[in-house]
């Protein structure tokens, strides 16, 4: 494939490298912010050799082209477009487009997109744990080394690494995003796991010492594994820093800033901002555990099938917010099983399409977007297939409602969040055969529930063009 003609087309189509504000790309999207959305020809976007689909959503014009394809063609287009091409250029320009397509939101928008860049880049190290928790599970269950083996030692320290430093590893990630210090926000995460502080994470049942601070009785309780207080502090401490920088001279600005910064958010933190977070945060994930216990499968029922659509709006990625929390809370996340079963549904109601449909070009991305849905990538499916068509979505979101149902019925849980389709079988794993049956189980209702359902809802060829 020509990348460069790919892209040459893309810009013309869009309106000239004059409509282009910024651009960036994620795994499988192009992702551009443009001055006029009205300008671009979509239907002919869509004609393009290797576009598997185009939509607006995010305050950004999104062009599917797939993993792998996705990186070379954002090559030649910003060379085309006149954005950079250099390291710093591009890191430079991705700035730019991060608050130019967040001048175009709306706040609840910019609200999803925060906590999505803030909780994705550390998906690498949820996932981790959770695999090396099975693991660890594996050898406890099936006794492959005795009790008290160094490598039991080991893989629990590995395993429980990551929950025991998360408000270190938010808060490095949230001060990027709050334009503050990264490594500031990374001490106030310190501050919050500090040793002095009692970790609840391994010592659930010990009662925390209690001191006298300015006329106040002040728990001296750790906060690993938390969510909600660290976003909060660092949060702050972004403002602090920016407003404490605008008064100090550039000369003491090393010295004064960081100083300040940390001695005022680190009181605020443990004596305010910290147990206000941890009480939001607890009332958040029992509120979720309430409604899950007692709505029970209409809960899943209602949540796999709405959960495609909360996709299109981008919204889905703060989801890993409320996962992180109850992983932190409960140890298990019951949310995610049924993300996954709408995930796979796309993907059943894709190749219901890939045998309906007449159209050569749907045929050849069908296969492959579907199959990218099984392993929990759905953007492809959703936006090159199931969503032109429309009622391949509603199958889709049928067969998400149905699976869903079932996973909560039978008490599917994992142990990390960031994976579905089949990646997530590794994570599902440590609670058991049973866990991963019912999974599997869920699994096949919700891909064949939607297949089934795109069949009878059929398909209207000509809807492609509207």
């Amino acid at each position: 494939m020509d990348t460069k003609k790919v892209a040459t087309e893309l810009i013309e189509l869009l309106g000239g490298k004059e409509n282009i504000m910024s651009a960036a790309h994620c795994a499988t999207r192009l992702r551009i912010v443009l001055h006029d959305d009205e300008k671009p020809n979509k239907q002919e976007i869509e004609e393009i050799e290797g576009v598997k689909g185009v939509f607006q959503a995010a305050g950004q014009f999104q062009v599917i082209l797939g993993t792998g394809l996705v990186n070379r063609v954002y090559g030649d287009f910003a060379k085309l477009a006149g954005l950079g091409g250099s390291e710093t250029e591009a890191a430079e320009k991705h700035i730019d487009h991060h608050e130019a397509m967040k001048r175009k939101m709306n706040p609840l928008a910019r609200v999803a997109r925060t906590l999505s860049n803030i909780f994705v880049p550390i998906i690498p190290a949820i996932v981790a744990s959770g695999l090396l928790m099975g693991l660890l599970g594996m050898m406890r269950a099936f006794e492959w080394v005795a009790p008290d083996s160094p490598w039991i030692l080991f893989l629990d320290m590995f395993s429980s690494a990551a929950f025991i430093i998360l408000p270190i590893l938010i808060g490095f990630s949230a001060a990027k995003e709050f334009a503050g210090n990264p490594y500031l926000g990374a001490v106030l995460g310190g501050i919050l796991t500090h040793p002095a502080l009692l970790n609840p994470w391994t010592l659930a049942n010990a009662e925390p010492e209690t001191i006298q601070f300015l006329g106040m009785n002040v728990d001296l309780l750790g906060y690993q594994g938390t969510v909600i207080p660290i976003l909060l502090v660092v949060y702050l401490m972004s403002k602090i820093e920016k407003n404490v920088r605008r008064y100090v001279p550039n000369a003491i600005d090393l010295l004064i800033t960081p100083f300040v910064t940390v001695i005022v958010t680190g009181f605020i933190a443990l004596l305010f901002v910290g147990p206000l977070g941890t009480m939001l945060g607890n009332g958040l994930t029992w509120g979720l555990d309430f409604i899950y216990n007692t709505a029970g499968p209409f809960a899943g029922l209602l949540f796999g099938g709405l959960y495609s659509t909360i996709v299109i709006t981008g919204v889905h990625h703060s989801f890993h917010a409320i996962e992180a929390a109850l992983l932190a809370d409960f140890g298990v996340n019951f949310l995610l099983p049924i993300w996954a079963m709408a995930n796979v549904a796309q993907g059943g109601a894709g190749l219901a399409v890939f045998f309906l449909t007449k159209n050569p070009k749907i045929k050849e991305i069908a296969i492959p977007a579907s199959f990218s849905a099984f392993l929990g990538i759905t953007e492809p499916v959703i936006f090159g297939v199931n969503l032109r068509f429309i009622r391949p979505f509603i199958g889709a979101a049928i067969g998400g409602a149905l699976g869903g149902a079932y996973v909560v019925f039978t008490n599917v849980v994992t142990n990390a969040y960031g994976l579905t389709g089949i990646p997530m079988f590794a994570i599902a794993a440590p609670f058991g055969m049973s866990n991963v049956l019912h999974y599997a189980i869920g699994f096949l209702i919700a891909a064949i529930g939607a297949f089934v359902a795109t069949w009878i809802l059929g398909l209207k060829e000509d809807t492609v063009k509207k």
